[in-house]
C-alpha cells in the first residue's frame, strides 16, 4: 500500500489519517506543534474506537493504529509518499510556505493535495516547479465520516494527476467528485452558500425563525438528501420527470430568484440568530452537541451502507 504524509496534525489532519489508515495505507504525520503531533494518536485511536463500535469498520482500532507514526521533521514525513495532504491552517501565506516546502522536499511523482476550504489551488502553486502535481482535495467535515471529497484543479494540474488522486480517493472509501476547472468556494460551498443565503433572507425579511428553517431542511429536504441529490429530486417530483418539473415549476423559481438581491450578513441579523443558536445550544455544551452529531452521522452512515448492499441484491 502507498505511503500517505498528512501535514497538519488538527482534526482534520487526524480524520484524513483515520481514513487513509483503516483502508491498509501506512501513514506519516508531521505538525510544526510538537502539542498537536504529540496529541494526534489519542484523537485517532478514539475516532477508530467509535467507528469500530458502529460496525463502520471491521478492523480493531488497536489493528490499525500501528500503520500511523509521527515524525517531527517535514523532510522525513516526505519520503517515499505517494500523496500528501495538507492540512495548515486557512490563509493564503500559510498555504504558500508549505507547498514551496513541499514541492522542494517530496518526490516528483508525489501528489500534493490541499484540504483547504476555499482557497484555490492557483493562488499558491504558481510558481512552483512541481505545481502539475498540485491541486484541492477538499474534505467535507469530518472526513474520517463524511466521505465527500472535492477535487479541484489548478488551469495547470495535470490531467492524469487528477486522475491519480481520484482513484486513490476512491480506493480508501471516499467519494470523489473532479471539478473541471476552479471556481471561488469550489462546489459544496457554493450549494450550501445559495441555502444560507435564502436562509439568512427569510429570516430577516420577518417570513420565519431561524428555528423552522432548520426544521425546514432537517425535517423536510434533508431526508431526501441524504440519499438522493437535488437533481435526482426533482427528477421524481413530477409524472414525466425532470424536464417535466421544470417546465410545471420553472417560471416560480425564475421569479424567485430575481427577488434574491445579495445581501451582507449584517451584525443585527447575526446577532439576533447567534442568541438564538446560544439559547437552544448553550456554549457549555457544544462539545457534547459534536459527539452527539458525529453519532447521528455514523448511524447514518451505517444505515445508508446497508441500505445500499440491499439495493444491489
Amino acid at each position: 500500500m502507498e505511503k500517505i504524509a498528512i501535514i497538519g496534525a488538527g482534526l482534520i489532519g487526524c480524520a484524513w489519517a483515520s481514513v487513509f489508515a483503516r483502508a491498509g495505507h501506512p501513514v506519516v504525520l508531521h505538525d510544526a506543534d510538537a502539542g498537536a503531533l504529540a496529541a494526534a494518536p489519542g484523537q485517532i485511536e478514539a475516532t477508530l474506537a467509535a467507528l469500530h463500535e458502529v460496525g463502520l469498520i471491521t478492523e480493531t482500532p488497536q489493528a490499525i493504529m500501528p500503520r500511523i507514526s509521527a515524525s517531527a521533521s517535514l523532510e522525513d514525513a516526505l519520503q517515499g509518499v505517494a500523496l500528501v495532504q495538507e492540512n495548515v491552517r486557512e490563509t493564503l501565506e500559510a498555504k504558500r510556505a508549505v507547498f514551496a516546502q513541499l514541492d522542494a522536499l517530496a518526490s516528483p511523482d508525489a501528489i500534493l493535495a490541499s484540504s483547504t476550504s476555499g482557497i484555490t489551488a492557483s493562488s499558491f502553486t504558481e510558481n512552483l516547479k512541481g505545481r502539475a502535481r498540485c491541486l484541492v482535495g477538499h474534505p467535507i467535515n469530518p472526513p474520517s465520516l463524511v466521505p465527500l471529497v472535492e477535487l479541484v484543479p489548478a488551469p495547470w494540474t495535470d490531467p492524469a494527476v487528477m486522475e491519480r488522486a481520484r482513484a486513490l480517493y476512491a480506493s480508501v472509501g471516499q467519494k470523489p467528485i473532479v471539478v473541471a476547472r476552479e471556481v471561488q468556494g469550489f462546489i459544496v460551498n457554493r450549494l450550501q452558500g445559495a441555502l444560507l443565503a435564502e436562509a439568512f433572507r427569510l429570516v430577516e425579511d420577518g417570513y420565519v425563525s431561524g428555528a423552522d428553517v432548520d426544521k425546514a431542511v432537517k425535517d423536510g429536504l434533508g431526508l431526501r438528501w441524504a440519499f438522493m441529490g437535488p437533481l435526482e429530486t426533482i427528477d421524481l417530483n413530477a409524472p414525466d420527470g425532470l424536464a417535466d418539473y421544470c417546465n410545471r415549476y420553472g417560471p416560480l423559481y425564475l421569479d424567485i430568484a430575481k427577488q434574491a438581491e445579495p445581501r451582507a450578513w449584517g451584525p443585527e441579523l447575526v446577532g439576533k440568530l447567534d442568541a438564538e443558536q446560544r439559547a437552544a445550544l448553550p456554549t457549555a455544551e457544544r462539545e457534547a452537541r459534536y459527539q452527539w452529531r458525529d453519532r447521528r452521522l455514523m448511524n447514518l452512515i451505517a444505515h445508508k451502507r446497508r441500505a445500499e448492499e440491499e439495493d444491489q441484491k
